[in-house]
């Protein structure tokens, strides 16, 4: 095995010397010790290939991380979609898998059409005339969303919906405190966002972001919000799920300025989490702050159609400190799987998929409030893919057992919510409860066979 040790001793020596430590234990010190192995890897000396490919598959096999060895149940921000062979086979050609910069556009024609076009799809799903190349997930999306309507408003304090999703929202507030923006907490009640009151005095809000729907699958009021935007001059940042766009009015119609999204659910697998695409359209009065990349549509000189990366004074390496964004590249191979996805399902298929969702989750939600012990956390708010409930024990436990039985059963409430995401809970009030999403995947069998094991795992 030493002989496949990428790095030598000096090598290793020069590192720990680089960072000031004094020994490898130093550089991990941060991971918990009950995460370590503390041993090696139990390997026979010499072991063939095939046989340690048998023994990391079969650890692997112990963790339950597979969404396909699971039956998916699972959401949060990244689902369970169908993706078709086509998508594979077309997005996976090595002329989009190896391209890189298309800044030369003679000889990258191929790839920025691709772009281009899913710019448009994107653009259509979020009722908006301009969509950039895209971002690097829906996280990122919403932090240059925010900062956007902040350079546009001219007002640091952002409005900030608890419907957006945690690790969205804590990845806002990780930036937040490196630009100096004010993020101003708006609370749910009953699966809904309660907007503050506009302060008499001090900053009104420069931004308000809302989801779309949010997280705990509930359908937002977004009049409600621009109501509130057009009475103080501030942007309304929607962070929407495409997938609901092909039901729902598109957050355009609805007044949105800024539209962000998590593009996962158009052709990308789970993948443990990632690479994933984020989805960003905009208002065309504000085309010039956009972040990222943008690909035009123009002529050669000899009248032929062209693409080209167009308004390019924006970026950071033309501008740079004076650039609208440090952004400057985007998910070139995610936004090809989606815009094959796309132009694979057509507006009908999208439709379909959706309905289909909608159909299965409340199929699947009838069927489990009426188990004994499961009620419903926002009883009377509609929703679409996803929805929430409480347990008679709590999520985690719940997710575990489930797991025993071949099922990824949702995510913990107490995990998503906490004490003060919602004033329905009582402070110190533990949240017991799941939250299930559907998608088009699953089948009636499927969700019959997870009621009836939830129905045996929280009693």
């Amino acid at each position: 095995m030493p002989d496949y040790l990428p790095h030598t001793e000096d090598e290793l020596a020069q590192m720990l010397a680089f960072l000031g430590l004094s020994s490898l234990d130093e550089l991990f010190a941060a991971v918990p010790e009950a995460l370590r192995l503390g041993r090696g890897l139990a390997l026979a000396d010499g072991s063939p290939e095939p046989d340690v490919l048998a023994r990391m598959e079969a650890l692997g096999d112990a963790n339950r991380a597979r969404a396909d060895r699971l039956v998916c149940f699972a959401g949060g921000g990244a689902y369970d979609h169908e993706v078709p062979p086509v998508v594979r086979a077309l997005a996976g050609r090595s002329e989009f898998v190896t391209s890189y910069t298309p800044y030369q556009p003679e000889v990258a024609q191929g790839v920025l059409q691709a772009i281009f076009e899913f710019q448009t799809m994107v653009a259509r799903l979020a009722g908006l005339p301009v969509a950039n190349a895209s971002l690097y997930d829906g996280a990122s999306a919403l932090v240059e969303g925010v900062n956007l309507g902040v350079a546009a408003s001219g007002r640091h304090t952002v409005w900030l919906s608890s419907g957006v999703a945690p690790h969205w929202r804590a990845v806002l507030k990780t930036f937040a405190a490196g630009t100096g923006h004010v993020v101003v907490d708006a609370a749910l009640h009953r699966g809904l966002t309660v907007w503050p009151e506009v302060p008499a005095d001090g900053e009104a809000p420069g931004v308000l972001v809302v989801g779309y729907p949010n997280y705990l699958g509930c359908l937002e009021d977004l009049a409600a919000a621009r109501q509130i935007c057009d009475a103080t001059g501030a942007l309304l940042v929607v962070a929407a799920d495409p997938v609901a766009a092909a039901l729902l009015r598109s957050p355009g119609e609805c007044g949105a300025d800024v539209v962000v999204g998590e593009g996962q659910p158009l052709g990308t697998a789970l993948s443990f989490g990632g690479p994933y695409l984020g989805l960003f359209a905009v208002a065309e009065r504000h085309v010039r702050r956009l972040p990222g990349r943008l690909v035009g549509e123009t002529v050669d000189i000899e009248g032929t159609r062209a693409y080209v990366t167009t308004l390019r004074a924006r970026e950071q390496d033309i501008r740079r400190e004076k650039a609208t964004s440090n952004v400057c590249t985007n998910q070139t191979l995610m936004a090809v799987y989606a815009a094959v996805q796309l132009g694979w399902l057509g507006t009908s298929g999208l439709r379909e998929v959706a309905l289909r969702c909608a159909r299965g989750t409340r199929f699947c939600r009838e069927s489990m409030l009426a188990l004994s012990g499961i009620e419903p956390l926002t009883a009377d708010t509609p929703t679409l893919r996803e929805f929430a409930v409480r347990t008679p024990i709590p999520g985690r436990v719940a997710i575990e057992r489930l797991a025993d039985e071949g099922y990824l059963g949702g995510l913990a409430l107490a995990d998503l919510i906490g004490e003060d995401g919602d004033p329905s809970v009582a402070p110190g009030d533990a949240v017991h409860g799941l939250l299930v999403a559907v998608t088009e995947r699953r089948t009636r069998s499927e969700v019959e066979g997870f009621v009836r094991t939830l129905d045996k795992v929280v009693r």
